[in-house]
């Protein structure tokens, strides 16, 4: 497990913008015309690690390549979007909107040991994959015992 550098402000500051999405979104959805459902969304992700990469997997169904950013800066990861509702039908013509819409952004911290050069990210089938290779350094190496 890598150890990072705690930073108290990164973390209030990720709050205070959460604090005001939550108020923005409430707000939307008692305002405007469009759907509760189009205010706010999170998409799965999963990261796991392996001998030489950290992967990222984000399920973002819907969405092109040009509404998916993703940007690293001071080893923290973030992944910014939007789905938007359109409005092919007129809304009393819909029965139900289940689907979540609007705009998302999710932040992970990233080990040192990653290589910034080597990340590659491709995007297929509504699906996000981001390889973040390790440094040569931090990769795990078998030290042979002399007899």
């Amino acid at each position: 497990m890598a150890v990072t550098k705690w930073d108290p402000f990164r973390d209030l500051n990720m709050l205070q913008d959460r604090m005001n999405r939550l108020f923005d979104d409430a707000g939307r959805g008692w305002r405007s015309d469009e759907p509760i459902s189009t205010t706010t969304w999170s998409p799965a992700i999963d990261i796991f690690e392996t001998e030489g990469e950290i992967v990222v997997k984000a399920e973002l169904p819907g969405l092109e390549r040009k509404d998916i950013t993703v940007h690293l800066e001071n080893n923290v990861l973030t992944l910014r979007g939007e789905r938007r509702f359109e409005k092919e039908a007129k809304e009393e013509n819909y029965h139900r909107i289940e689907r979540s819409y609007g705009g998302f952004s999710r932040a992970f911290s990233i080990p040192m040991t990653v290589d910034e050069q080597s990340i590659n990210a491709d995007y297929k089938d509504g699906i996000l994959n981001i390889r973040l290779p390790k440094k040569e350094q931090a990769k795990p190496k078998q030290i042979k015992i002399n007899e």
